[in-house]
């Protein structure tokens, strides 16, 4: 679905792309996605996943669904780590999603600039920063994290993970090797759901996976190289709603050089 404000383009029917959907984990168990795949790593190599979505949407259930699967479903090759990340400019069209804040509105807007596009649209799939795709097109999905996972990835690793006593998410962050790329850090609610009233998907309960709730850049200096390294801390409104929802949350934590995702990891932290 497009945003409100244009129609730059439009994406499958639900029936569709939930046909669709099944298709693309056929194409990554079998090896036969679109882009001709270099050969697959011996150990899986973290590809990040975002999808930028609305509960406002009627056409982004599917998406939903489909970035549901490739959380759950192993791929040669690839260690999938998933994002999904509610935009706000749905809001006032009848259903105010619970899960949108500006700053996915913000990321989104970069994404936007970055590949030329007339405006931001849902649902949005990006593949490590460096490919998008329009709607669910599993096909060109299969693809892009085929050739995403092939390519050499900064090995990092979260350290100390834990919820502190306000509320706030601390942790550290340690890389393999000297780096300037640009640390980011995101909360996800680990499952939520919500019974939709009003708006495109009136009467509809729509379930999601790894919801962001806060999403911060820490720069270049987060102590690369050390384990001991400065603790960083992920914290706001909507980290302690998340937290009294007494579920599982995610840290993912990666690494951007330019634009591209160079290095990521994740850890669950239980209530």
């Amino acid at each position: 679905m497009t945003s409100p404000a244009s129609d730059p383009f439009r994406t499958v029917r639900l029936a569709v792309a939930l046909a669709a959907s099944t298709h693309l984990l056929c194409l990554l168990a079998s090896g036969q996605p679109s882009a001709a795949p270099a050969a697959a790593p011996t150990q899986p190599r973290p590809v990040l996943v975002e999808l930028f979505t609305s509960e406002g949407c009627s056409d982004c259930p599917p998406a939903d669904a489909l970035l549901a699967q490739l959380d759950r479903e192993v791929i040669p090759g690839a260690q999938v780590i998933v994002l999904s990340e509610h935009v706000t400019y749905w809001n006032h069209l009848g259903w105010a999603d619970p899960f949108s804040f500006d700053e996915i509105d913000m990321r989104q807007q970069s994404y936007v600039r970055q590949f030329g596009l007339d405006s931001p649209a849902t649902p949005q799939f990006v593949v490590d920063g460096a490919m998008q795709v329009a709607g669910s097109n599993p096909r060109v999905l299969a693809g892009f994290i085929t050739r995403a996972a092939a390519t050499p990835k900064v090995p990092i690793k979260i350290g100390n993970a834990h919820r502190a006593a306000n509320g706030s998410v601390e942790f550290t962050v340690h890389a393999a090797s000297a780096t300037k790329a640009t640390l980011v850090a995101a909360i996800a609610e680990n499952t939520t759901h919500s019974e939709v009233s009003h708006g495109e998907n009136a009467g509809r309960t729509l379930h999601h996976v790894a919801v962001v709730r806060a999403i911060k850049e820490f720069g270049s200096n987060f102590g690369s190289g050390a384990m001991d390294g400065p603790t960083l801390d992920l914290s706001g409104g909507n980290v302690l709603r998340a937290e009294k929802d007494g579920e599982p949350l995610r840290l993912v934590v990666f690494l951007v050089s330019g634009s591209h995702v160079v290095g990521a990891a994740e850890q669950t932290l239980n209530p």
